[in-house]
């Protein structure tokens, strides 16, 4: 190996890369925010604006998919001028973005400020697009760092929603809305500077395969030997393999968000309480740090295809089981259980890029692949309601989840068979 090579490898896993990781976690717990803030103050917003259940919660769906569609153009940003251009516009975005919900006069300029604002132009410039760019900075320790940069967007969901909530009973909500503008607009951009140098160029080459065998042993050998960035991954063109992900990637999010949006709900149906649901849904929540942390430490034995796949059959077992399970301890035990098992499923696409396609191409792509996991969240979260108000039960939405989930199993199966293939 050549001089230029050591010194990429060292630069790629050296001691600035995890410091470059504690500021990315900062920016994704900070930037992620909206996701969450908005189902916090959703009743207080549905009684000042008058509105049904359904149309308050339509700015969750327009931030879901602005957040979607934001991830590719992001992405594109940060492949061609590096990761700060897009952490700038974030800034700009969830600033002006939540000031202008904090002043709307109706729920539908309150929608669109999230859809555009917080979603398209906010906070989907600090997930793909570090998602991706953590990724080009690790090679040996890839899928853990992947996986904490990752789990800053869950640990947001555990940070600000009883910060807003005091914020709510205390000011109100136009007030809390405006003091996250405020902590968005002054804390992202000073992050963001520690990550101005690009990733290491020599990376994106020959390195990452002879990086990801070394220090593995014998199964990480056979991984690189297996994963390598080309232009036709798993033997398929491009653009087929891409688009394989992105139905793999909204099949998965259909069935995730199944428990995710209607566990308060269903809690409540069952006559356990809101408030018991909501215990549930935070307790699937940090379980869902733990995931993406130890699936990162997986993905570094086995590869990303093989981590996918693993976590595909275990959240199918999971929704199974919310099926005959329906006692209170049962219910908390299965939702620690399913954040366990579906949080390292999101970013086991950002490595199973990296690994497969051209490393050039990896913001953009990573931001279409998670584009249409946010797509598959709003879908899912819909369609599972729709299933109840057809049934008048969510173990029909239950089963929808688990058909949707089959879809994904069976797109990852077949790519993992297509890569045995190729190697014999």
């Amino acid at each position: 190996m050549s001089t230029s090579t050591h010194v990429a490898v060292r630069e790629a896993d050296s001691a600035y890369a995890w410091w470059r990781l504690v500021a990315t976690l900062g920016l994704m717990t900070v930037g992620s925010s909206a996701m969450y803030v908005v189902a916090v103050v959703l009743p207080a917003v549905q009684a000042e604006f008058g509105v049904g259940r359904s149309e308050a919660s339509i700015p969750y769906t327009m931030l879901m998919i602005g957040f979607g569609f934001g991830g590719i153009l992001m992405g594109r940003l940060a492949d061609r001028h590096g990761v700060t251009v897009p952490l700038f516009i974030g800034a700009a975005g969830l600033g002006l973005g939540f000031l202008a919900a904090a002043w709307a006069p109706n729920i539908w300029l309150f929608a669109l400020a999230h859809g555009i604002g917080l979603g398209l132009f906010g906070c989907s410039a600090t997930f793909a697009p570090l998602v991706a760019d953590t990724s080009l900075w690790f090679v040996r320790r890839r899928g853990i760092a992947v996986g904490i940069c990752a789990s800053g967007n869950y640990l947001a969901g555990a940070v600000w929603p009883p910060i807003v909530q005091h914020l709510v009973d205390t000011s109100g909500w136009r007030t809390a809305y405006t003091v996250l503008a405020v902590v968005c607009a002054v804390t992202l951009p000073l992050l963001a500077l520690a990550l101005r140098p690009r990733p290491p160029a020599a990376v994106a080459g020959a390195v990452g395969a002879a990086g990801a065998a070394g220090g593995k042993g014998s199964a990480g050998a056979a991984n690189a030997a297996l994963a390598q960035p080309s232009g036709q991954p798993f033997g398929l063109p491009i653009g087929r393999a891409q688009a394989l992900l992105c139905v793999a990637g909204l099949a998965c999010c259909v069935a995730m968000s199944m428990p995710q949006v209607h566990i308060v709900a269903y809690c409540g149906d069952l006559g356990y309480g809101a408030a018991r649901g909501a215990q549930m849904l935070s307790l699937m929540l940090a379980f869902g740090v733990v995931s993406r942390l130890i699936s990162g430490l997986i993905c570094d034995r086995i590869g990303g295809l093989r981590t996918l796949l693993l976590g595909s059959v275990l959240q199918g077992v999971a929704l199974l089981l919310f099926i005959p399970f329906d006692s209170m301890t049962s219910l908390f035990i299965i939702s620690a259980m399913f954040g366990l098992f579906q949080g390292g499923i999101v970013p086991s696409y950002a490595i199973i890029v990296r690994e497969y396609f051209p490393p050039a191409e990896a913001g953009a792509r990573v931001g279409t692949v998670l584009m249409f996991t946010m797509l598959g969240m709003a879908l899912g979260g819909w369609m599972s309601g729709q299933v109840f108000d057809w049934t008048g039960s969510y173990t029909a939405a239950f089963v929808n989840g688990l058909g949707w989930n089959l879809l994904n199993l069976s797109i990852v199966a077949t790519l993992m068979w297509r890569i045995r293939q190729r190697a014999r």
